[in-house]
């Protein structure tokens, strides 16, 4: 009975010595991660007061952001909200409003496919047609990313060749509205 006593009490002060070592030591780091983030404020802080150019403080925080993910691997990387979301639209092709999903092919816009029961799909616009301007903007020459840019908007004026399939070279004119 006393062994089993004395086992506990060794065990509760082993656990509490342990304790206030995790915790001293969790404090120092916390103290150090702390001590980092003032500095950090300390070098925004100089930049924003005596830079000779002019800062934008939120492109400065996600460069900040993107500095720390891309130390830990060369695979890792941060995108602001605006930048994801024109990624997203780059490399899918989609995007809201008109309802197609398009992709580049012999420097003008492509449509993969209309989506049902949107603007394009009940304009006729059909998979294989080609959007060669835009507002009578030229489509050629441009990145489907410029392209999908002018695009957006609440209406927008699209003149278009049909698909090959079809062999023709008829034109037509859409309007988003």
């Amino acid at each position: 009975m006393k062994k089993i006593f004395k086992v506990k009490y060794i065990f509760i002060i082993v656990t509490i010595i342990l304790t206030n070592i995790f915790s001293t030591a969790f404090s120092q780091n916390m103290d150090k991660m702390y001590e980092k983030i003032d500095l950090f404020s300390e070098v925004l802080e100089k930049v924003q007061d005596e830079y000779v150019d002019e800062i934008d403080q939120a492109e400065v925080m996600d460069s900040a952001i993107n500095g720390v993910l891309q130390s830990l691997d060369p695979y890792s990387a941060y995108m602001s909200p605006k930048i994801f979301e024109e990624m997203e639209t780059e490399t899918s092709g989609k995007f809201g409003g008109l309802g197609i999903e398009v992709s580049m092919e012999a420097g003008v816009v492509k449509v993969i496919t209309p989506i049902d029961d949107t603007p394009a799909a009940r304009a006729g616009i059909k998979a294989g047609d080609y959007i060669v301007r835009i507002n009578g903007e030229q489509v050629q020459g441009k990145t489907l990313m410029q392209a999908v840019n002018l695009m957006r908007g609440p209406s927008r004026i699209f003149y278009r060749n049909y698909h090959k399939k079809k062999r023709s070279k008829k034109s037509k004119n859409f309007q988003n509205h």
